[in-house]
């Protein structure tokens, strides 16, 4: 399989490999060992599902009823797009007995439309409006990963963590605004097995970028003067700028402003839980102690609960290297790029972030070959043993300097023992 993004090859027997994945969920989650034929994608969810402490055999909660779900709605930003999605989607699900989902950024259900026998199935789930499938709670599904990893994702039988949830196969992409690259949520088209296929996977990315093209469109970008700065790439403890106020901010107090920069809907403490620590056994009380030294240092103004989120507008140095990726501004891209985000921290939701970043970035330099972009990277600190940004630099630079990149190519190359 050549996208570890897509759940089956064009040449794969769906009945045969969803087999094996059942018996591959029934050892994880009866022993927690990953076997083969899982996904990497699939495996980490699943292990960020049971450190979450999903039950296999439970269901998602309907969180909003009828008479709070309507007002939510019209509020949101996505509802400005639901006219693109429905003629996009609308047709497709309808006549290939398939569900559109749109979800906020928590993961809860706005819309859900499409085929009616299918919507009657999906309610058996709780797959319906105002339910929360966000990962924490309704284990690894496309909607609810599309979100965790902020990237488009397929998901087919039982690779679901939730057992009710495997005769089905789903596919989600994020969607973004489009001026701040901040998550608002996510599209999603749910089915049979006839879902089980890359076109799907292509199909709600296509939707994704003509909604947030739409978004663009609608919603020019202007200038916000009550926005708060907060640069994180290339040191271990942020620096948080609000108007003449320059906060050098501890390191735990970094990793949580970075994971509420990333969701300005905010995050529940057991979100912020998972977010920050690699012990599952840390008590809700350590974090909360944290947030209280931290509102107190930045203020009741910057800092709200329940959920806990930031109370203005922040501008991330690490979302501006993402938005100007999107934009396909590489180099302007490698030029905000200061070093890894908060390089010495071991909070997942950071190393997460920190590796999609950073990936992105020296994907796109390889792929735009520029020799002078890729040295940039190449003599960094973070790239001095990167062996694939060498070995493009070698094979993209003049032919005057080719033999000393090539010398440094091999002895990369037998330090790693490639």
């Amino acid at each position: 399989m050549t996208d570890p993004w897509v759940a089956l090859a064009a040449d794969t027997d769906p009945g045969e490999r969803m087999g094996a994945l059942r018996r591959a969920h029934e050892v994880f989650t009866s022993a927690g060992r990953l076997e083969r034929p899982v996904r990497t994608v699939v495996g980490e969810s699943w292990l960020r599902s049971a450190r979450a402490r999903v039950s296999p055999d439970g269901a998602p909660v309907v969180e909003f009823g009828a008479d709070e779900l309507g007002p939510y709605r019209e509020a949101h930003p996505l509802a400005r797009a639901m006219p693109v999605i429905r003629e996009l989607m609308g047709a497709y699900a309808t006549d290939g007995e398939h569900l559109l989902a749109v979800c906020d950024a928590h993961g809860r259900l706005l819309w859900v439309e499409g085929h009616a026998a299918a919507r009657r199935r999906a309610g058996a789930m709780n797959f319906v409006e105002g339910a929360r499938w966000a990962e924490s709670v309704a284990g690894t599904n496309a909607p609810g990963t599309a979100i965790a990893v902020d990237r488009p994702v397929q998901v087919f039988a039982a690779e679901h963590f939730l057992r009710p949830v495997q005769q089905w196969t789903c596919a989600a992409a994020p969607l973004h605004d489009p001026h701040t690259g901040r998550v608002l949520g996510a599209v999603d088209i749910t089915g049979g097995d006839r879902l089980a296929h890359p076109h799907s996977l292509a199909f709600v990315q296509a939707v994704a970028r003509a909604v947030e093209s739409q978004l663009a469109l609608l919603a020019p970008a202007v200038a916000d003067g009550g926005s708060v700065r907060l640069s994180a790439l290339g040191r271990d403890e942020a620096l948080l700028v609000a108007g003449d106020r320059r906060i050098r901010l501890s390191r735990r107090h970094s990793e949580i402003l970075v994971a509420l920069a990333r969701r300005p809907e905010g995050l529940s403490g057991d979100e912020l839980l998972i977010e920050l620590y690699e012990d599952e056994s840390v008590p809700p009380v350590t974090l909360r102690a944290e947030l209280s030294r931290l509102r107190r240092l930045l203020g009741p103004d910057l800092l709200h609960s329940r959920p806990y989120r930031l109370g203005v507008p922040v501008d991330a140095d690490f979302d501006t290297v993402a938005r100007r990726l999107g934009s396909g501004a590489v180099a302007a891209a490698l030029g905000a790029y200061a070093g890894p985000l908060l390089p010495g921290s071991r909070a997942p939701g950071v190393v997460r972030l920190r590796h999609r970043i950073a990936g992105e970035l020296r994907a796109a330099l390889i792929a735009r070959g520029d020799p002078g972009l890729l040295a940039d990277w190449a003599y960094s600190p973070w790239g001095e043993e990167d062996l694939a940004v060498w070995r493009a630099l070698a094979g993209a630079a003049p032919a005057e300097r080719r033999a000393a990149l090539l010398a440094r190519v091999r002895g990369l190359d037998a330090e790693q023992g490639c």
